[in-house]
């Protein structure tokens, strides 16, 4: 009788034996994979020799050393304004007019009350006069006399009140046209016609004609190198070529409440092409500092909580990592306190494939010319 068992016993036998030599060749594959060593290519830069020193570069914006913001010494409704931003302006030109009607007013009254005070001198004048005939003919005593020329005294002072009053009432119409007392250019309006502005609120602002500035914000880790007569360059956003020798002029005292930077004034020589309004790039070398190394952001790893680099052992062509002391960042670089030496082969980029003592491939020599080398930098 057929059984169906007895005919699979020997195919399930050949199965199995081929599932066994499967898995003994996958094991070998495996082990010799496991075996083989890898070697990453990496790229690198080396540190170079130390010498330069580090840069201060701040953005900046050319001002006049003098900037006046004019406005009325009498409140009021500005009712003309006659110049314009960019517009010249001389000693006793008007700039803007407020209405003067209320104090046109006050002048009037001031004359009136100036001409009644003259009429009482005149009354108390003649009345004096006929107190001192009466006393010389003995027809009137001392004491009338006294008393007339007292009268006539008290009205002396109160026309004299009265004529200061009328002169101050028309300062106050005077007031009521602002001038320029300087030579400059306008360089902002700050109120305008129909606006009602007190005694003392900017309304135009002129630039005096004369010595130009830059006008710089520098953090406080940097101020302490800029020093009054300290000598930096100017360049110009808008012309490559415009260099200029400054000098530091002035140093704020305080920071700024919001930015919490210094403003620093740089005074420029005389130059026709440098305009107000102009962006300007002030570059000054640090004084005094330790020697630092700079190497770029993607440089920079961290093993066990602390700042690492790369560093390529050459004759093993293996790397290690190195603990480094971070000074502080530079755009795309970072700056290094210690633990870099001239000469160092740092990996620059892929630092998250890195192992310790993992053996790596270097550039070839015409790749490795055109490596970025890092330079010193002093802070």
């Amino acid at each position: 009788m057929f059984s169906p068992r007895a005919y699979n016993r020997p195919l399930f036998a050949r199965v199995l034996a081929l599932i066994s030599l499967t898995a003994v060749l996958s094991g070998c594959a495996e082990e010799k994979a496991e075996t083989k060593e890898i070697i990453r290519p990496v790229k690198v830069i080396e540190i170079a020799g130390m010498g330069e020193a580090r840069q201060l570069d701040y953005s900046g914006v050319v001002r006049a050393r003098t900037e006046m913001t004019l406005g009325f010494r009498v409140a009021g409704k500005i009712t003309e304004r006659l110049v314009n931003v960019g517009d010249r302006v001389k000693p006793g030109d008007l700039l803007a007019r407020i209405d003067p009607t209320d104090y046109q007013l006050a002048v009037n009254s001031a004359e009136a009350t100036l001409f009644a005070a003259e009429k009482q001198v005149q009354t108390t004048s003649l009345t004096k006069a006929r107190a001192e005939q009466l006393f010389t003919k003995s027809f009137s005593s001392k004491a009338e006399l006294d008393q007339a020329t007292l009268l006539y005294d008290q009205a002396v002072s109160t026309r004299d009140a009265a004529a200061s009053s009328l002169s101050q009432a028309k300062n106050q119409v005077a007031y009521g046209n602002l001038k320029s007392d300087q030579i400059g250019i306008v360089t902002a309006i700050n109120a305008d016609i129909g606006q009602v502005v007190g005694a003392g609120t900017a309304v135009v602002t002129v630039a005096v004609d004369g010595e130009k500035e830059i006008e710089v914000a520098v953090p406080e880790m940097d101020i302490a190198e800029f020093k009054p007569g300290k000598t930096v360059k100017a360049r110009f956003w808008s012309n490559d070529m415009l260099t200029l020798d400054g000098h530091v002029r002035e140093v704020s005292g305080s920071a700024e409440r919001q930015s919490r930077t210094f403003l620093v004034r740089i005074s420029l020589p005389n130059d026709p092409r440098v305009l107000l309004g102009m962006t300007a790039t002030v570059e000054a070398a640090a004084a005094s500092s330790e020697p630092l190394v700079a190497i770029p952001l993607s440089a920079l790893a961290q093993k066990d909580g602390r700042e690492i680099v790369w560093v390529v052992d050459r004759s093993a062509s293996t790397v290690h990592a190195r603990p480094i002391g971070l000074a502080d960042y530079a755009g795309d670089q970072v700056r290094i306190a210690d633990g870099l030496r001239p000469g160092d082969l740092v990996v620059a980029a892929g630092t998250q494939f890195m192992a310790e003592d993992l053996r790596v491939k270097l550039p070839l020599p015409e790749q490795q010319s055109a490596r970025a080398e890092t330079r010193e930098i002093l802070r």
